[in-house]
Order: C-alpha cells, then structure tokens, then sequence
C-alpha cells in the first residue's frame, strides 16, 4: 500500500466535491427551493453523505488503478477519462447550481453519464474491484439524470 497514493487518490474527487459544494450550497435555500420539483426528489440532507461516499468510493476506485503495474498506456487513458468525468461532475453543478440552468445541465449530465460508463470499462478492464467500485456511482447519476430531466420538464 501507497499511502501517499491514497490520501491523495481519496483527497482528489473530496477536492472537486468541495468546489461543486461552492457553487451549490448557496442555491439550495434560494433558488432551487423556488423551482418545482418532482415527488420523489431526495431530502437536501442526503446529498452531502451520498456525495461523500461516492467521491471515496471513486477516490479508491482511482488509487487501485494507480497501483496497478502493468499496462501504463491503458492506466494513463484510464485515469484519463477519470479526470474528464470530474471535471464534467464540476461542471454540473455549475450549470445547473451557478447558472441555474437545469436544460444545460441536462445536456451536460448525459455527458457526464457517458464519461463514468467509459471510466468504469477502462478501470474494469485493469482491475474488476475499481471498475465496480464505480457502479455506485453510475446509478447514482442516472438518477441524478432523471431527476434533472423531470425539473426541466417541471420548469420549462
């Protein structure tokens, strides 16, 4: 074990989940309690313990590729995508927290669905545990997803 590899491979994704946080939290009692939203949306408070867990989840996820020895180009473009898909996470939040514009990140959330299927087949292929440590997470956005797709459809 790599301890250093592992605190910042769990450090990372907590990292853009704190700047997701910025541009969320300051929405939540504002305008996004104003919107209308479907009859199955979460509670505000499960979001921050389901955010947490599966930012530790990915962050482990990410520290079995790190770790793995072989196959340095498809570890490379594994980690890749990894990047690509928090940045993309990022990038949600903003759209749909900062600018508040659910329709946009609709659009950006497929995006982002895409890049975690993607990251979970290439983490997969090098190492079965950190590719299913990302289903989680996958469900989760899908959900995230239709509950995006559902306020547009509300709002707009």
């Amino acid at each position: 074990m790599n301890l250093t590899k592992l605190i910042v491979a769990l450090a990372v994704p907590q990292l853009v989940g704190f700047l997701g946080s910025l541009v969320t939290t300051p929405s939540i009692t504002t305008w996004y309690a104003t919107i209308n939203q479907p009859s199955f949306t979460p509670p505000n408070f499960v979001f921050a313990p389901v955010w947490t867990l599966l930012f530790l989840l990915m962050g482990y996820a990410s520290y079995l590729i790190l770790m793995v020895k072989a196959k340095a180009k498809k570890v490379k473009a594994a980690l890749a995508f990894y990047a690509l898909q928090l940045v993309a996470n990022f990038f949600w939040s903003y759209l749909f927290f900062g600018l508040k514009r659910p329709d946009l990140a609709l659009v950006e959330i497929i995006i982002l669905w895409l890049l975690i299927l993607v990251t979970l087949v290439k983490f997969y292929r090098l190492s079965q545990t950190a590719g299913l440590l990302l289903l989680p997470y996958l469900a989760w956005v899908s959900f995230a997803a239709y509950l995006n797709l559902s306020i547009v459809q509300l709002n707009f």
